[in-house]
Parts: C-alpha cells; sequence; structure tokens
C-alpha cells in the first residue's frame, strides 16, 4: 500500500466517522509509514480542534468526529517494519496475553454438546504442550490456538454425525485427524504414545473409507500409480483435512507424491459424484499457479505508476472467479511453488476466520464455502509462524513411497519387447 491509498480510506473514515482496524499495519514500507504518521495527526489535530470540516491531501473534508484508527501488528517477522516514534505517539498500545486454552476450549465443546468438556479440554491442552516438548522441531508444526481451533471445529463435527458415541473416543479421533498427517515418521510413535498416556484404553476403530478407496484404486489403475499403503493413507488424511481446514499446505521433498495425491483424491471425488454420490461429495475445479514465476503486483493486482489505474492479477481474477461460481463443485486453488515471507504473508486474511482477499484496490473477495486454498511447498523454512499458524499440514515423507512402486510403474509403461520373456516378473 501507498500513502495514495491509505489517504482514500483516510478520507473516508473522517467523513463517515467510521471505525478502522487495520490488520497487521507495520507490513506497510517505512517510507510509507511516515507519511500515515502525517496523515493521522492532521485528522487527529482536526478532531481535537472540534472542527466541522478541514484540509487533507489537497482537498477540503467534512469531519464526522466519531471516526476512530485502530491497528494490530505482529513484530519482529520477516517482512516487516519497525513503527517509527512519530506514528507509535498518535497510538495508545494494548499488550495481548496468551489466552486461555483450556476454558476457551472447555465453552467450545460445552457448546457442541459434549458432557465432559472440562476434562477433555485439558487434555487437548496436555497433548499440545507434550507434543511441543517431545517431539523434534520442525518449521511446519504449530501448537498454538489455530491448531486448537481445529481439533475443536473437528471434535464438534464429529460430535454431530455420531451423538451416542463416546466422548473420548471422539475426541481422540479428531486430534489424531488433525494432528497426525503433518508429523514426521519419527515423531508418530511419539504422539501416539503420548496420546495413549492420556486417553488410556481408549481404542479407536479404524475409519471406514471403503466408498472412496473404490474410487481411489480405479483412479490410481488409470494414472499407472501403484496404490500402495502409504499413498492411500495420505489421500486420506489429506480429505479429512479439507474437510476441517479451508487453507492446507503439502509439505516434502519431491518424489513425495504431492501433485499425484492430490490430483487423484480431486477425480475420485467427482467418480463419486457421477455414481449417486454416497458422501454427498461433488467433482472438484483445480487452477494450478507458480506464485514465484511472476512479479507480486502480477499475482494480486497493481496500480499503474502513471494513471494509478488498477489492474488485476491471477490470483485476484481466479479468486474472484471461484468466489462467484455457484456450482456445488469444490473449488482448489493451488500453488505450486516455494513459500516465502513476503508473498505468503498477503494471503493471511484469506487463511484465517476472515476468509477474505484484501486487494490493494480496496476490494475484498469473500471466499466460497467449498473453496480451498492449497500450498504445494518443498518446505517452510522462511514461512513466518503466522502463515505457519492459519494452515493445515499434511506431511509427505519421500521415503515412506518404496522405490518399487515408482519401478513398477515404469516396467508398466515399455513396450513388451524391451523386456526379456519372463523379464517383467
Amino acid at each position: 500500500l501507498d500513502y495514495i491509498a491509505m489517504g482514500k480510506f483516510f478520507k473516508g473514515l473522517a467523513s463517515s466517522g467510521a471505525w478502522a482496524c487495520f490488520d497487521e499495519f507495520n507490513r506497510i514500507d517505512l517510507e510509507v509509514l511516515s507519511v500515515i504518521a502525517q496523515q493521522i495527526l492532521t485528522m487527529q489535530r482536526a478532531k481535537s480542534a472540534g472542527l466541522a470540516t478541514f484540509e487533507f491531501e489537497g482537498s477540503t473534508l467534512s469531519l464526522r468526529p466519531t471516526f476512530s484508527v485502530f491497528i494490530t501488528m505482529n513484530p519482529g517477522y520477516a517482512g516487516r517494519s519497525e513503527l517509527p516514534d512519530n506514528l507509535k505517539a498518535l497510538f495508545r498500545s494494548v499488550a495481548m496475553m496468551v489466552p486461555d486454552y483450556a476454558l476457551i476450549s472447555e465453552i467450545m465443546l460445552y457448546s457442541s454438546g459434549y458432557l465432559s468438556a472440562r476434562d477433555l479440554a485439558r487434555k487437548l491442552v496436555a497433548t499440545y504442550k507434550l507434543c511441543s516438548e517431545q517431539l523434534s522441531s520442525q518449521s511446519h508444526y504449530d501448537y498454538g490456538m489455530r491448531a486448537v481451533m481445529s481439533v475443536l471445529r473437528a471434535a464438534a463435527a464429529i460430535k454431530q454425525k455420531l451423538p451416542d458415541e463416546m466422548e473420548d473416543k471422539l475426541m481422540l479421533r479428531s486430534i489424531q485427524d488433525v494432528n497426525a498427517p503433518k508429523f514426521l515418521a519419527p515423531d508418530i510413535p511419539l504422539f501416539e504414545g503420548i496420546l495413549s498416556d492420556l486417553f488410556p484404553g481408549v481404542v479407536l476403530s479404524p475409519t471406514d473409507y471403503s466408498v472412496i478407496d473404490d474410487k481411489l484404486l480405479k483412479n490410481c489403475a488409470s494414472a499407472n500409480l501403484q496404490s500402495i499403503a502409504p499413498f492411500v493413507e495420505k489421500v486420506h488424511q489429506l480429505y479429512e483435512m479439507i474437510l476441517v481446514r479451508h487453507g492446507l499446505m503439502l509439505v516434502g521433498y519431491s518424489y513425495g507424491a504431492k501433485t499425484s495425491i492430490y490430483r487423484t483424491l480431486a477425480a475420485s471425488l467427482g467418480d463419486l459424484e457421477e455414481d449417486g454420490n454416497a458422501m454427498d461429495e461433488h467433482k472438484v475445479q483445480i487452477r494450478v499457479m507458480n506464485p514465484k514465476s511472476i512479479y507480486m503486483g502480477q499475482l494480486y493486482g497493481m496500480f499503474d505508476p502513471v494513471s494509478h489505474e488498477w489492474k488485476d492479477g491471477v490470483l485476484a481474477k481466479v479468486f474472484r472467479e471461484c468466489a462467484v461460481d455457484t456450482s456445488p463443485d469444490r473449488k482448489w486453488v493451488t500453488f505450486d511453488g516455494p513459500v516465502d515471507a513476503v508473498w505468503i504473508e498477503n494471503m493471511n486474511t484469506v487463511l484465517d476466520d476472515n476468509k477474505k482477499l484484501c486487494l490493494n484496490s480496496g476490494e475484498i473477495i469473500a471466499m466460497q464455502g467449498l473453496m480451498n486454498m492449497i500450498f504445494e511447498v518443498q518446505d517452510l523454512s522462511v514461512a513466518s509462524p503466522a502463515t505457519v499458524s492459519r494452515c493445515g499440514m499434511v506431511y509427505f515423507q519421500p521415503s515412506l513411497l518404496d522405490w518399487q512402486a515408482i519401478l513398477q510403474s515404469w516396467l508398466e509403461v515399455l513396450p513388451p519387447d524391451h523386456l526379456p520373456s519372463g523379464g517383467r516378473e
């Protein structure tokens, strides 16, 4: 954002008397922040003097004294500036503290119909506390408030589906479904050990995926993929994650089958719809882009430097098309490319509970309920904690895919005369 765009906001606020909260304010460039400080000071002085009209950016505006400006910010991340002193002086700072996860979880669980909400809330908080202490430290692990909320959402959904089931089982399944996909192979036994300590004697029956598995095996065969157990398990985990999170990241090195897995799942969901929709699923529209192959302005949109006319970017166009599409299809907007702290930060309002893409033009596009933002990345070493906490994670480990599966797929596309008799076996 530049000072001209911010000036438009402030003109509207002063004239209408509205309140505005600028989220993650310190992502604006430092040189722009200095000008903004002067703009806000002009408005505040006019308000203090009780003026009915005042001069602002070369215009004479009417002033309604009810206007107010609030800002929120996370200090110390990449891509963020320190607020200049002349801007700090215009705002009263309010320090935020860590919320009481257990109390929030308890209230949410009671509202979802759980009777033993207090005990389950304590177990949920203890699970994340123990995970943060005992599991390995990875850039895509997050145990904060958003991780707790995703478990609570899953618990609420499963309670509606199975109202007479034991509540311990429902909570254990919710914790497993939301968290197991993101853990590395060495951390999974530790995670299972933590859950067995907190939920002693609770044994989960395996989830019935037979309906989707039939379509999965058919699509694996048609795409010449081997339906080995780790592959099928990751498809199940991706499906569960899509149900509880609207933003998710497929993390892992090449040859981890990230692309093949989401494409196979999409094809299987489409087949389910064609065959009578046993799971009430619909086909998937996939839009893929590489965010690092173009400039930021080409991705989100930008003002022409001369005419100051707005021009949409690739993402803005695709996002708007998906948002206004009224068909029952699922829409997956997929970003196949590395995540860095600069371009991904503009997605924060999309990935949190606002679910809105905010463009520099002032346009706000609300996300549709059937949309998912999927990021296909190698690692998250340069992503900020704000981004990591907003997304569901599914980790793909290439070592879990046996080399024999790749060999088998290669053999099946070889012409028969390329191998001696019996060589294929």
